[in-house]
């Protein structure tokens, strides 16, 4: 059975029913097939897992050297939002990521990319790994909030009528910044985003 058809399931499985809900057994299942076909191909449902998270990172088209030319920021500030886009596009597959730190063959492109592109820009080696450390963190942390955003009781229109509707005596801030309340966890992600960019600027500079 083609490797690529096995990831393809596997990942439709995390699609559709969670992260928890892919094994084997389930994936053999789905296959209509016995899970010594699998285990052909992975030892265990850990390279399964890293298998599909590297699919996920193959999804990302970006060219090392265009991202090199645009310089750290925008460099930086591309990657964050097409991967934070891939991984919306897969919610249930982010939280496949914190099982093990991506090593694949897509992942591993995608780190060298951003790592040459800060070394380029002057970063010393220390830093450099910190700033991609950190951003790679923050976006997947923003991923999983999207995978579960929206599952309260309260949409976003609710919400804002509850933060309009307080009492002004006793919450006088929060009324004075209803309007803009909920934010979108999308613009919080941009805004979070830039903060993190300039700090790193910082830093750089001071290295």
């Amino acid at each position: 059975m083609p490797l690529e058809r096995i990831v393809s399931t596997a990942l439709q499985i995390v699609d559709e029913e969670g992260a928890d809900a892919l094994s084997m057994r389930t994936l053999a299942q789905r296959l209509g097939s016995g899970t010594a076909t699998l285990y052909r191909h992975f030892d265990n449902r850990t390279a399964l897992v890293a298998h599909v998270v590297d699919r996920m990172f193959g999804a990302v088209e970006l060219n090392g050297d265009e991202l090199r030319a645009m310089g750290w920021q925008q460099a930086l500030r591309t990657v964050a939002h097409t991967m934070f886009e891939a991984l919306a596009r897969h919610r249930n597959a982010a939280r496949l990521i914190v099982e093990e730190i991506p090593l694949g063959p897509n992942a591993m492109a995608l780190r060298e990319h951003c790592l040459a592109a800060l070394l380029d820009s002057g970063f010393p080696p220390r830093l450099a790994a910190h700033a991609f450390a950190i951003l790679a963190r923050y976006v997947l942390g923003f991923a999983i909030q999207v995978s579960g955003h929206g599952g309260g009781q309260l949409d976003d229109a609710r919400l804002s009528a509850v933060f309009q509707s307080v009492d002004p005596a006793l919450f006088p801030a929060t009324v004075t910044v209803a309007g803009s309340m909920p934010v979108p966890i999308e613009d919080e992600f941009s805004f979070g985003l830039e903060l993190l960019l300039s700090g790193l600027a910082h830093l750089r500079d001071d290295a």
